[in-house]
């Protein structure tokens, strides 16, 4: 089967499944080496163009109880069909070293990380090793693939809810009659993926009702007026 013959899924199955992205970075403050959205993008310039994809990413603000959060939309598309996966990242409380558009900007290029990491399954575990990058990654197992977009799903309805991820991971599980996400059994990713996303979009509905309620509250009351005949 040659590539214009593949769906767009099967597409960014081969690339998940090629795509290296080195951790270049380091922080000095935790001793680690680290990749950022930049690196992402660099990386997956050449495979999606080899099968003939279009990458887009979009950033929508949005004020929820006094915070300012950033949506960050990664789309692929071949021009008939697309996949989007959606991430979420809240400005920092803390302005003491940043400005508001350094504080809006760091939230942005979170969120857009975690979107492009989500979208193509790019792990993000603190690997102290990584600065040998002669190394090969070793195939990631169905579990692992499992866990990586469970953890993508969750975290994404933490920021939403403002909940820590271990009780959204708990209620996932909950619902599904597991005690940990290492007991989910093969059979049951896809309900267990499908429970978390369902949740994502429940309480991505609520905050965006919250938010209309809030616009509505803040724009001031126009009298009426009786005329008469």
């Amino acid at each position: 089967m040659t590539t214009e013959e593949l769906t767009i899924q099967q597409k960014l199955i081969h690339i998940q499944s090629e795509l290296k992205v080195p951790k270049n970075n380091f922080s000095e403050y935790g001793g680690y080496n680290f990749r950022n959205a930049e690196d992402i993008l660099k990386a997956v310039k050449k495979h999606n163009l080899e099968h003939g994809l279009l990458l887009t990413l979009t950033d929508v603000p949005l004020f929820i109880e006094g915070r300012f959060y950033i949506r960050a939309t990664a789309t692929l598309t071949d021009g008939e069909e697309s996949i989007s996966i959606d991430a979420y990242a809240r400005e920092a409380e803390s302005k003491s070293k940043m400005d508001d558009s350094q504080l809006t900007g760091s939230a942005s290029s979170y969120a857009r990380k975690y979107a492009l990491q989500g979208l193509y399954l790019v792990d993000d575990g603190i690997d102290p090793d990584s600065m040998n990058q002669d190394e090969e990654e070793p195939e990631k197992t169905e579990q692992e693939v499992f866990f990586e977009y469970f953890k993508h799903y969750a975290n994404g309805v933490a920021e939403l809810t403002n909940k820590p991820y271990e009780e959204i991971e708990a209620n996932v599980l909950g619902v599904n009659t597991f005690a940990r996400i290492e007991d989910v059994t093969p059979d049951m990713y896809a309900q267990v993926i499908g429970t978390v996303k369902a949740m994502g979009k429940r309480a991505e509905l609520q905050l965006k009702e919250r938010v209309a309620e809030e616009t509505k509250a803040s724009k001031p009351e126009t009298k009426k007026f009786t005329w008469g005949k």
